[in-house]
């Protein structure tokens, strides 16, 4: 029962309509008991933070940011958790006496997720990542700071992953980093060199998107991480697979990372286990992956 004195979350993205958010944390909140409501706004970045402002005004307690607001929040929050300064992108907005504050949970989510898929962390591996803003930059700064031995950079603005690899450089962690020229020769030639390949760019959204890598990227040594999670496998993780590759959606991440949200908000420990199980059902069509 929605009554004047329930709770409001959302999440904000442009687009939005494709984002999972809601039934995760709605299930969560079910499961908690908690008077609250999580919904979903489609917002372009030029106003992401007057909505934010309007939102604070009309007793929003939080909310999540997806594409491509992350870094748009950075730049006009005033005030962020130490997480966040660092990783220059915020996915989290807590609302509260003292106004808005700023989080990330998107490095957090993705270790997380790695751990329980590929039972593993980024620790002495290489890795390549492809896309360096919003989440991918997180994930990059967190497989440094998890002690990836070599990081390869790729994305289609140059100056995301240049300002990407000297913030890694000085986080003074120890891993090499390289930027990988444009090109798809290159970006197999990346991946190849690489144990783990994480694709954290908006391709494979849609049906109709051809993947960044093809099969001359893998040799079957290779883990894949692909953030969408829309789909059961994406293009790119077929594949992956298809050189007997392991490979894993972002389903997980997105689990994790929305956990970790949902108990900044609330200060209670999330359901992860019950967010989890919301999502396959949603991608999979039952609790349990085929």
């Amino acid at each position: 029962m929605i009554n004047p004195s329930t709770k409001l979350y959302a999440v904000l993205g442009h687009p939005v309509a494709h984002s999972l958010s809601p039934r995760m944390q709605n299930a969560a909140i079910k499961r908690l008991g908690l008077d609250a409501l999580y919904l979903a706004f489609d917002v372009p970045p030029e106003k992401l933070m007057a909505t934010l402002g309007m939102m604070a005004e009309l007793g929003f307690a939080g909310v999540n940011l997806t594409v491509p607001l992350k870094e748009v929040a950075f730049r006009g929050l005033k005030d962020m958790d130490p997480d966040a300064m660092v990783l220059g992108s915020v996915n989290t907005v807590k609302f509260g006496p003292r106004g808005m504050r700023g989080f990330s949970t998107d490095g957090f989510g993705f270790i997380s997720a790695i751990k329980k898929v590929f039972h593993c962390t980024p620790k002495d591996l290489s890795v390549c990542l492809l896309g360096c803003g919003g989440a991918g930059r997180a994930v990059g700064l967190a497989c440094a700071g998890a002690g990836a031995k070599k990081i390869f950079l790729a994305d289609t603005e140059m100056t995301r992953a240049k300002k990407l690899k000297a913030d890694i450089a000085a986080s003074a962690v120890g891993a090499e980093v390289d930027i990988v020229p444009a090109g798809r020769e290159a970006l197999n030639s990346a991946a190849r060199e690489s144990r783990l390949v994480i694709q954290a760019t908006p391709v494979g959204m849609h049906r109709g998107d051809i993947p960044l890598l093809d099969s001359r990227a893998f040799d079957g040594r290779q883990m894949l991480y692909d953030l969408i999670y829309m789909f059961p496998r994406t293009a790119l993780m077929k594949i992956a697979s298809g050189k007997g590759c392991r490979v894993a959606n972002g389903l997980d991440m997105l689990a994790f990372q929305g956990a970790a949200s949902l108990s900044i908000w609330t200060g209670r420990k999330a359901p992860v286990d019950t967010m989890i199980r919301e999502l396959e059902k949603a991608v999979y069509g039952k609790s349990k992956r085929v």
